[in-house]
């Protein structure tokens, strides 16, 4: 069964309207991702798997740059090495919003605390015709889960007057490193209503679709939704009761 770890490495930083450009990207595109140092302010809400976690709360601070090689946009980071026929090469960094410690629900009491943590990788992207689909390979390097994770994207932006529509798909593989860490029973954690519990490797679906525009406060509006999928290795585990969730981001920005 399919599902989807949540990637909060989607937050999309936005930027004031542009006269239309002749990018190959695709107008739309170009407009909604335009190029110079901004900053904004915005909150993310998701719902957690976990039995007696309802929801996880993340502030996004947006104080950024996004040039024709490097990109920083809070704490996501990618600086492009290579462009070869419109693909360019990638390296990334972005934080690893998962974790829990006791005091995030009654499942958790006497396990040891999961940590957030920062992934590194690479990452392949080709944008075309307001098209755009990037795949990317990364690690903890933290050493927190020593996992990776393997995900790929396809999503495609739509303009209709001063709104920005983009549906997306993502799927990603998570090895079995990262899956026990976040969702594994240690022997020293089990007990007769937590059983011992070793996670396995996951592959996770979900479906985005964002809202965006340039018309409040002479800045860029964005709201973001996410629908995930977790695999069953993921939804097996003693600690979770939902194999599904939900995501919203509200992002606002400006230029400087």
């Amino acid at each position: 069964m399919f599902k989807h770890a949540i990637c909060i490495g989607s937050l999309l930083a936005a930027s004031l309207p542009l006269q239309a450009q002749n990018d190959e990207r695709g107008a739309a595109r170009a407009q909604l991702e335009p190029k110079g140092f901004l900053y904004g302010i915005g909150l993310g809400i998701s719902e957690e798997i976990y039995q007696g976690y309802d929801r996880r709360v993340i502030p996004l601070p947006i104080l950024g740059y996004r040039g024709d090689k490097l990109s920083v946009l809070g704490p996501l980071i990618s600086y492009e090495v290579l462009e070869v026929n419109d693909i360019e090469i990638l390296l990334q960094a972005a934080p690893r919003f998962q974790g829990f410690d006791e005091s995030d629900s009654y499942v958790f009491k006497g396990m040891a605390e999961r940590d957030f943590s920062m992934d590194a990788g690479i990452g392949i992207k080709y944008e075309r015709n307001n098209w755009k689909f990037n795949v990317s390979a990364v690690h903890d390097v933290l050493d927190k889960s020593d996992g990776y994770e393997l995900s790929t994207g396809l999503g495609k932006v739509f303009k209709s007057g001063p709104f920005f529509y983009e549906p997306s798909l993502t799927v990603s593989y998570l090895d079995s490193n990262h899956v026990d860490y976040y969702y594994g029973v240690r022997q020293s954690e089990a007990t007769n209503a937590r059983p011992y519990y070793q996670g396995d490797n996951a592959t996770n679906v979900a479906l985005g679709f964002s809202v965006s525009t340039p018309i409040f406060f002479d800045g860029f509006t964005q709201l973001a939704f996410d629908y995930t999928w977790f695999d069953d290795s993921i939804t097996d585990s003693p600690l979770v009761d939902s194999d599904s969730s939900f995501s919203v981001r509200l992002l606002f920005s400006k230029f400087f």
